[in-house]
């Protein structure tokens, strides 16, 4: 068995404990809340991984915080970091009173997504807070946030299956996708290829009663739930690796429909 790199454990402690106070005190206050989020956050980091850090605060200096000697500050030592070898995303600036109008929604079962430029199947506000590791958090809001999401939310879990699983049962039936495998209409079938991927995760872990991971390691999590349909892993890994011939595709909207049809099962129980 592999020992932890202790080396890297210790450096990644000193990046935490150098950058958490710089971007702390971009808060107007100097005292906005901070947490580490992606997959860092979620303890699924590998070589690959960036440092994605949050801060939440009502305010920021400014007008302007990017033309602030706090910011000027904060983006000299990341980029003494990176210099070093350290990636990092720089920061993710929010407010409190912006997530708290949105965590009440998600809890209220409103699952929306929010739609950015680096998300594929959007920004899911739960999945951030329920995994993000606090670094600095005064006034216990975080503390609090996580508390909220400690149980997966019953209202959540409604909204989340009854929006995919009509994704699912629609493709499962409707004639246009076997058309489409018939003309080997390659552009329309990826994308609904990760249309049906995406619906299929999502009921998978709303089942589960576990968030969404969003759109890094959703094969690796998913494993590791208890209700899932047969050999899941492995028959999804062979449906989004089935290639793009004229066999392949029909095998693909086949497994597709085979696993919607096992999920099926599991969504009546």
């Amino acid at each position: 068995m592999l020992e932890p790199d202790t080396g890297a454990l210790d450096r990644e402690a000193d990046l935490i404990a150098t950058m958490t106070p710089l971007i702390a005190d971009l808060a107007e206050n100097g005292n906005g809340a901070v947490a580490l989020a992606g997959s860092r956050g979620k303890g699924r980091s590998d070589e690959q991984s960036d440092y994605d850090f949050r801060v939440y605060a009502d305010a920021y200096r400014g007008p302007d915080v990017r033309q602030t000697e706090q910011w000027q500050r904060f983006e000299s030592a990341m980029r003494e970091w990176e210099a070093r070898g350290f990636r990092m995303d720089g920061v993710w600036m929010r407010s409190y009173a912006g997530v708290r109008r949105d965590l009440d929604a998600w809890l209220g079962g409103t699952a929306v997504p929010k739609t950015f430029e680096w998300t594929i199947w959007g920004y899911h506000l739960p999945t951030d807070l329920a995994n993000q590791q606090i670094t600095f958090d005064p006034e216990g809001v975080l503390d609090g946030w996580k508390q909220q999401l400690a149980v997966y939310p019953e209202a959540l879990a409604t909204s989340v299956l009854q929006q995919y699983w009509e994704v699912l049962q629609y493709w499962a039936q409707d004639y246009h996708y076997e058309s489409k495998v018939a003309r080997r209409d390659l552009v329309f079938l990826v994308g609904l290829t990760g249309k049906l991927a995406n619906a299929i995760l999502q009921v998978v872990f709303a089942l589960n009663r576990a968030y969404f991971p969003g759109d890094g390691w959703n094969l690796p999590m998913a494993a590791e739930l208890e209700r899932l349909p047969p050999d899941f892993v492995s028959r999804m890994t062979s449906i989004l690796s089935a290639g793009s011939d004229a066999d392949a595709l029909k095998r693909q909207r086949q497994d597709f429909i085979a696993m919607i049809a096992d999920l099926e099962l599991l969504v009546a129980a």
